[in-house]
């Protein structure tokens, strides 16, 4: 009898033993419901994740959930939609248990504006694209105004600045000054000499300008 009434109390006595010699009294059993802030709705699917740990766990579709987690760690809640919240379980907590109503912020955050349109036919998109008129960028722009043709057609409109006319003026000089005492020769005959006449009247450059 006496037997029988150790083995009993052996058998009252492990469990404590194990517990302490595994560290589970450190473990604490943490339960709890995750809500919104707002309108404390329960939040389904929310997970947790005990930072540093590979452990974790998510709510239910009742927002509740439970898990086993040590004292003194940090769970961390996230859900799509929500801010990331935190929670440290107490390390100086003394019961086994332990239940808390966490509540999650809602994240407000904005997206570009979207324009949906019907998918084209074949035949649609081939016109759209031989048709779309894709304005020219910088680049384009640029090259487009280096053409040997637009600077002509910019050089006949714009008039000389004070630099071109006193060139030009120093030219006339040098002309009068080289051609001094004698007779400057005619140029009437000289090939030369109307080519650039045709091409100046072809350029228009003796047209009245208003």
């Amino acid at each position: 009898m006496r037997r029988r009434i150790l083995q009993i109390l052996l058998l009252f006595l492990l469990p404590l033993g194990s517990q302490a010699q595994y560290g589970f009294d450190e473990m604490v059993e943490l339960t709890g419901v995750v809500m919104s802030s707002d309108s404390l709705r329960y939040l389904p699917s929310v997970s947790l994740q005990v930072q540093g740990e590979a452990q974790g766990t998510r709510s239910s579709n009742q927002g509740v959930f439970s898990i086993i987690v040590e004292k003194g760690k940090t769970i961390e809640f996230s859900c799509m939609g929500f801010k990331k919240q935190e929670f440290t379980v107490p390390d100086t907590l003394t019961a086994l248990r332990y239940s808390v109503i966490q509540l999650m912020v809602q994240d407000t955050f904005y997206l570009p504006t979207t324009i949906v349109r019907a998918s084209l036919s074949s035949e649609e998109f081939e016109t759209a694209f031989l048709n779309w008129n894709i304005p020219p960028d910088k680049y384009e722009l640029a090259r487009r105004n280096m053409e040997y043709q637009s600077i002509r057609a910019m050089a006949s409109i714009m008039a000389k600045d004070g630099d071109e006319h006193a060139d030009q003026y120093q030219r006339q000089q040098a002309q009068k000054n080289y051609w001094a005492g004698g007779q400057p020769p005619m140029t009437i005959f000289n090939p030369f000499a109307w080519q650039e006449f045709f091409k100046s009247w072809k350029r228009g450059d003796f047209k009245r300008k208003p």
